[in-house]
């Protein structure tokens, strides 16, 4: 038997997708947790019902297709597509109606008690209530509203993915005894959540504007008796089918499937578990859907609405304090960006520290007539990037500016598309990659003439150029002017614009190239020291682990007695405590008020540290089918910084979760003689604190500074 199969047994490896769903139940857990704050509380329970669309949208659709197709290989954990949808579907059924217990149980009660009353079901309203919601549908509503009535002339309308639609038994007045169906979508553009008088003094009261429209059904269809009428959505297959080597043009390709994606196959149909069997039934035959893909839901259909709902002013006291990103330590917003960077390696932690000199970076590259040329990868922008305005600008300045932006950034598809062909009418040379590969790396580079020749400036980054999702996720970036960093990030576009592949590289990792092999050698080394009897340890934090032969490599190495700490967000293959195999490693999932999406590697290297940071996860995709970078992190100070990071997610007692040994289960560690840690908050604080003593030290330095013509 060969080597490998000692470590890659089914039985030693986790399926990717039964190991999301606990990813989510680790975030259902935040919503149950009766020490957090009541919004906060909603807040993760509506993360919850958007990760859970996602996964089916993309997740289970391609395992339906897998099923459609006849593909019957079998993953690393030994299960078929078939075989992995027969336990998912029980499981996520089991999975909404815990969602559904800890808001009717928990969370709706405790609502009420902050002074947020919903009133579930129309025929709840008092009076007044009525009487505003009946005034408010004929003002605001029922011009917007399109209903849709079923019958031999007339069939059944294409329902849009994720919308939230009442469908409707009807009966013709005129004809009696014939019941047909109606459907009316609610409206996306109105806002679910109706504000209306409260009963109560100091309380806010809302209904959903599904109840709304349910409620004054009967004015859509005036010849008609309404039997029954009830909320449903559908959930569709999103996932893109592009063919790039016979797309004659990519972007015109993915705009024409990013509008098939409204009506792929229907993989999930949310009814209220009230709904008249007769028109479940009719919905069921309407849409194609089996037994196994319908949900009875008990409360409102789509959580998300409570994200909205948190949005809601006057109840502070309730969620966290809004965090405010502290100014990056040591940098000074007078002087120019590149001066200070020429000076040393600026380390950047966000969102605890502002991502405003990475804006600063590209807008000031935009302004310095120095600046001959910039280039950029974009992945995910926000809706009004301020860095694509400085790269427009910059073109328009007469500046060579190469941007590539990725198409097939899931879900962030047309988005990308506008961005590309605004940057192109603006001068920019806009590239979309190289065939067959997505480019997931956050690179930026700043060529600039100077008084001893030209020099490069390199942004490097765990996360997306979007200065909105910067403040909400965990991120590090280095922003460095190192001569073979400058080379190597030169290569990289030459690589993505004319396929140019240099013969080595000085600094930097890339994938698909070579960033696995040089992982495996980095774990790999760790294992020789180790039976030596050297001191060995591994530390790697990141969104999720399933490649094989990164999995097989640490169970070598934990087999070897190397020590070995992950810090894994979600999706994790590898098992812990496996006797002979995975008893040296430990796997934790931290699960806080920002989202956890850094990147970071160490390795002992007998007493030689080595420190990465970047953009790939330990996933097949991103090792095998992306352009990835990853980068080392050198300077000797912040080196130990990032190490610091690290030791702190590794100390968290509050939000961590540790994989159970030989399981797929996570449980919170028992608080019991343990110091109560929990990292985010200590990095706020720290942030906080390292910024005011700054602060009070440049005062002190103000008070103490001699005047103007004094001889002191």
């Amino acid at each position: 038997m060969k080597e490998k199969n000692k470590y890659l047994k089914p039985e030693y490896l986790e399926n990717r997708e039964l190991s999301w769903l606990q990813f989510n139940k680790r975030i259902l857990a935040e919503a149950k947790d009766k020490t957090i704050l009541p919004f906060e509380r909603i807040k993760f329970l509506s993360i919850t019902a958007s990760n859970l669309d996602e996964f089916f949208m993309i997740r289970v659709a391609s395992l339906m297709d897998m099923v459609h197709a006849g593909y019957t290989k079998r993953d690393i954990a030994g299960m078929t597509a078939k075989e992995q949808l027969a336990a998912i579907l029980p499981e996520a059924k089991e999975f909404m109606a815990d969602q559904y217990k800890t808001l009717n149980r928990s969370l709706m009660p405790l609502l009420d008690k902050c002074g947020l009353h919903i009133v579930h079901r129309h025929e709840d309203l008092t009076e007044k209530q009525a009487s505003y919601v009946d005034e408010y549908f004929q003002k605001n509503v029922y011009p917007v509203l399109t209903p849709m009535a079923v019958d031999q002339s007339r069939p059944f309308p294409l329902i849009q993915n994720k919308s939230l639609n009442i469908g409707a038994l009807i009966k013709d007045k005129k004809n009696e005894g014939v019941i047909d169906i109606a459907t009316v979508q609610v409206p996306g553009v109105l806002s679910r959540i109706v504000e209306i008088p409260s009963e109560e003094e100091g309380e806010t009261a809302i209904i959903l504007l599904e109840e709304v429209i349910e409620r004054n059904l009967d004015k859509l269809f005036l010849n008609y008796t309404i039997l029954s009428a009830h909320p449903y959505r559908v959930m569709r297959n999103a996932d893109l089918a592009i063919d790039e080597d016979d797309a004659a043009d990519l972007l015109k390709e993915i705009e024409k499937q990013v509008k098939k994606r409204q009506w792929g196959e229907v993989i999930r149909l949310e009814v209220a578990d009230t709904m008249d069997k007769r028109l479940q039934k009719k919905l069921m035959e309407q849409l194609n859907v089996e037994e196994d893909y319908l949900y009875k839901i008990k409360g409102p259909l789509d959580l998300t609405f409570l994200m909205k709902a948190y949005g809601l002013s006057g109840f502070d006291e309730y969620k966290l304090p809004k965090y405010i990103p502290q100014p990056v330590p040591g940098l000074d917003r007078e002087r120019g960006i590149f001066e200070q960077i020429r000076e040393h390696d600026i380390l950047l932690h966000h969102p605890y520290y502002e991502f405003t000199p990475v804006v600063d970076f590209i807008s000031q590259a935009a302004n310095d007539p120095n600046v001959l040329a910039i280039k950029q990868t974009l992945y995910r922008v926000s809706g009004n990037s301020p860095i694509v305005a400085s790269l427009a600008r910059a073109a328009e300045n007469g500046k060579q500016v190469t941007v590539l932006v990725e198409l097939k950034a899931r879900f962030d598809e047309e988005n990308n598309i506008g961005w590309a062909k605004m940057l192109e009418k603006a001068g920019c040379h806009v590239i979309y990659g190289l065939v067959g590969l997505k480019t997931h790396s956050k690179i930026a580079l700043v060529v600039r003439r100077e008084e001893d020749g030209i020099r490069r400036y390199v942004h490097l980054g765990t996360g997306n150029y979007n200065d909105v999702t910067a403040k909400l996720y965990t991120d590090m970036g280095i922003l460095t002017c190192n001569d073979e960093i400058g080379e190597d990030a030169t290569a990289v576009f030459n690589m993505l614009s004319g396929y140019s592949e240099p013969p080595v590289w000085n600094k930097l990792m890339v994938a698909p190239i070579w960033l696995k092999d040089r992982f495996l050698m980095l774990i790999n080394r760790e294992a020789e020291n180790a039976k030596k009897g050297k001191e060995a340890r591994i530390v790697a934090k990141m969104n999720a682990l399933c490649d094989p032969m990164i999995i097989e490599a640490l169970y070598k190495a934990s087999a070897a007695g190397v020590r070995i700490d992950l810090i894994v967000r979600g999706i994790c293959c590898l098992k812990t405590g496996i006797p002979g195999i995975s008893e040296n490693i430990t796997v934790r999932s931290l699960v806080g008020n920002f989202l956890e999406h850094s990147r970071i590697f160490y390795f002992y290297n007998d007493g030689f540290e080595d420190v990465y940071m970047g953009s790939a996860d330990w996933m097949p995709r991103n090792l095998d089918k992306r352009v990835e970078i990853t980068f080392p992190v050198e300077d000797e100070k912040l080196k130990q910084d990032v190490i610091g990071i690290l030791k702190l997610q590794l100390s968290d007692t509050l939000k961590a979760h540790i994989l159970k040994p030989n399981s797929r289960e996570y449980a919170k560690q028992d608080l019991r003689g343990l110091e109560k840690i929990g990292a985010q908050d200590e990095f706020c604080r720290l942030a906080m604190e390292q910024v005011f003593a700054e602060e009070k030290e440049e005062m002190v330095r103000h008070i103490f500074e001699p005047a103007k013509g004094s001889k002191y």
